[in-house]
């Protein structure tokens, strides 16, 4: 049986909905994860991030580290297979160690402009899988070989129940730091005041600043903590309308909620790009390009049923977007 060592972020257990696919395909699987911004990030390390001047220094010595780790590891286990997700603690000299007795494949999960210590390490890997299609052109310009693997629907995890339906309007995703998202859920709290609306995720982080913490508005609506993945499908079922805001970053991808929130049968009101556009051709989800669209579309969704809508777009990510889908098209380019 062929063994493959997947090292990833901690970051709501991707690394264990790819393991669960290589699972699937009859692989044995191994994980590393990763802490982030430095490895380990708990205790005095966490600390010491917190408080120390040089904090580009600190992530190298953590990347250094890491490496004399991980490749004890791959020693150990001996793969035929790497597959990283993102690799943004790895260093070019450990692919390169890898390659000499495996192949190695990474699928960024971010931009590589969001993680530019990345964006060489299309140079020392098999294959080199980009979630963004801008990124994808970007490499291609450069004269080097990408692929469009977007993003995935862990089935395992997101997928209808039967429950009742006691929330209006649900956001699940994190503020803190991001600008457009807090605009458009401000929009949408001030359009539909009589409606009962829940935001989760970080909003005003305690460790970042106590005094606005504690004394934030609307504790009503804004839950400021994240939820596990079984909790988010939850509150995506109990959802009439759950709402989709990209990060600047995503211009022609998609990030994980899109799959999410349509494999767990919830009727989806997402932010339109051309990938999100051609993805949905029937209208199975509401697609809004300004702040104006976003309240049009929720206004529809609350006065319409679109039980119809949300099971038509469960069946196309299903039928077309899992994590097994997704590694069973990176395997194929690999064999190639």
């Amino acid at each position: 049986m062929q063994k493959v060592l997947i090292i990833g972020p901690n970051f709501f257990e991707i690394n264990k909905s790819i393991a669960d696919a290589f699972t699937q395909m009859g692989w044995t699987t191994y994980i590393e994860s990763y802490d982030n911004p430095i490895h380990p990030f708990k205790g005095w390390t966490k600390w010491q991030h917190k408080f120390f001047s040089n904090k580009e220094k600190l992530r190298e010595r953590s990347r250094i580290n890491y490496a004399s780790f991980i490749a004890r590891r791959f020693d150990e286990i001996q793969p035929e297979l790497v597959f990283i997700y993102n690799g943004d603690i790895l260093l070019t000299h450990t692919l390169d160690y890898f390659r000499r007795k495996a192949k190695v494949a990474i699928w960024m999960l971010d931009s590589v402009n969001h993680y530019p210590l990345c964006k060489n390490h299309i140079d020392h890997v098999d294959a080199f899988f980009c979630f963004e299609q801008e990124d994808v052109n970007m490499y291609i310009n450069e004269g080097k070989q990408a692929y469009f693997l977007p993003q995935a629907c862990d089935s395992n995890v997101y997928f209808p129940l039967e429950c009742k339906k006691d929330i209006d309007i649900l956001f699940v995703g994190n503020l803190y730091g991001y600008q457009k998202r807090i605009q458009y859920l401000k929009g949408v709290i001030k359009a539909f005041p009589n409606n009962k609306i829940l935001i989760y995720g970080v909003y005003k982080p305690y460790y970042k600043n106590p005094l606005k913490c504690l004394f934030r508005e609307r504790r009503d609506i804004y839950m400021n903590k994240n939820v596990p993945r079984q909790g988010v499908n939850l509150l995506y079922n109990r959802a009439k309308v759950v709402l989709n805001i990209h990060h600047e970053q995503s211009q022609n991808g998609a990030n994980p909620k899109v799959f999410e929130i349509c494999g767990s049968g919830a009727y989806q009101v997402c932010d339109k790009n051309p990938y999100i556009s051609a993805l949905f051709p029937d209208n199975q989800i509401a697609l809004y390009g300004n702040q104006k669209e976003l309240i049009d579309c929720i206004a529809d969704a609350l006065k319409n049923d679109k039980a119809n809508s949300a099971k038509a777009a469960q069946a196309l990510v299903y039928s077309n977007h899992t994590f097994s889908h997704r590694i069973s098209e990176a395997l194929n380019v690999l064999h190639k």
